[in-house]
């Protein structure tokens, strides 16, 4: 090697080298759990969707209405109700937003009140105040991908606009853009909830089956939970826990969806999770997603319904490595009780193995008072 490229490389060493005392600090990922603090309240909706997306169609239609935000989780997780009115007709939806503190990422779950189950979450997060959010869906048969974008414009204003792209990416194509203004502050929340709930509320069509709408109307309000569970389900386990807990459920779509809060404290240490439920009134059956704070993600619907005043839903979930049926039931049902059971079955539902039981009692006045 030349002297002067001897002395380059050694220079070049010197210039990346720290300086003697200069200890790097590894630099901390960003929390975002906080990111929708700025969005909890009531805003006013204008809405613009493209009737045929990614068809070539310039044909916008226009919609307005109200949203309502409010905390999940001490703000970790917040649930968006939508409500607007337009040129096509009504749409009522509400988003559940779910904070991943592993990943630091949310996950955005829409549904619609006129089918009553969750779409694909779009996944992402902030980075300088502007949100991000991603998946993937299918549209007239075919694969593409969904952007979601959401822009405070000002303190009071927020742009959130929907693309599709059909080429991996390359090009996008805008087909959503709602305008939020805001109307109300946080301490007017509870009180738009209670307007939201009474006025959101439209005819359904009649139908010969049951309505089993307003199925979970008596469990609005506050709970007492004494929970026991088997610690060690489909093992030939006989070891059971004892803890206790609460739960606080409210009204979706004046009922028609419900959001359910829970708080425990196993052995193992303090849990928070929710349960949404949504009604379906094509299939007259609700669906029943379940998140925990640890790691704010969706878990595959249960699919249900009462009859006799009995509920009855039905998923599919892993357990040691295996595929098995899981059943949850809701029985016993008064206005100051019910009982809450979860089985497993690895046989095909031929025999089940009860693994949770929560005693649920209320606390104080019964929602419908």
């Amino acid at each position: 090697m030349s002297a002067a490229r001897a002395c380059l490389v050694a220079c070049g060493l010197l210039a990346l080298r720290p300086a003697p005392g200069a200890a790097q600090q590894p630099v901390a990922p960003r929390d975002g759990q906080h990111d929708f603090d700025f969005e909890i309240g009531t805003w006013k909706t204008h809405l613009s969707r493209l009737a045929h997306p990614l068809t070539g169609s310039t044909t916008w239609v226009t919609y307005d209405g109200t949203t309502l935000v409010s905390k999940v989780w001490n703000d970790r997780a917040n649930l968006v109700e939508l409500e607007v009115d337009g040129t096509a007709g009504h749409i009522e939806g509400a988003s559940l937003r779910l904070y991943n503190p592993d990943v630091r990422q949310w996950s955005l779950s829409f549904a619609n009140s006129a089918v009553g189950t969750m779409a694909t979450p779009t996944i992402g997060e902030f980075i300088h105040g502007r949100g991000e959010f991603y998946d993937q869906e299918m549209l007239n048969g075919r694969a593409i991908f969904v952007r979601f974008i959401i822009q405070p414009i000002t303190p009071d204003s927020i742009r959130f606009e929907q693309a599709y792209s059909a080429d991996g990416g390359k090009t996008w194509e805008v087909n959503w853009i709602a305008i939020d203004t805001r109307l109300e502050d946080d301490s007017v929340q509870g009180t738009a909830r209670q307007q939201s709930d009474t006025s959101r509320s439209r005819p359904q069509q009649r139908s010969t089956k049951r309505d089993g709408q307003h199925d979970f109307d008596f469990e609005i309000g506050t709970w007492k939970v004494h929970n026991s569970r088997l610690l060690h389900p489909s093992t030939g386990s006989t070891t059971w826990i004892q803890f206790e807990g609460t739960s606080v459920a409210r009204k979706v779509w004046n009922g028609r969806a419900d959001l359910l809060e829970l708080e425990s404290d196993p052995p193992a240490g303090h849990a928070e999770g929710l349960i949404l439920r949504l009604y379906n009134p094509q299939s007259h059956q609700w669906s029943i997603v379940f998140a925990n704070s640890r790691d704010g993600i969706l878990s595959q619907p249960a699919i249900g319904e009462f009859k006799k005043g009995r509920g009855e839903f039905l998923d599919l979930e892993h357990s040691n490595g295996r595929t098995i049926l899981a059943r949850s039931v809701l029985s016993d049902i008064t206005p100051r009780s019910y009982r809450l059971e979860q089985s497993f079955s690895d046989d095909g539902g031929k025999t089940w193995e009860v693994n949770w039981i929560s005693v649920h009692t209320r606390v104080g006045a019964s929602g419908r008072d």
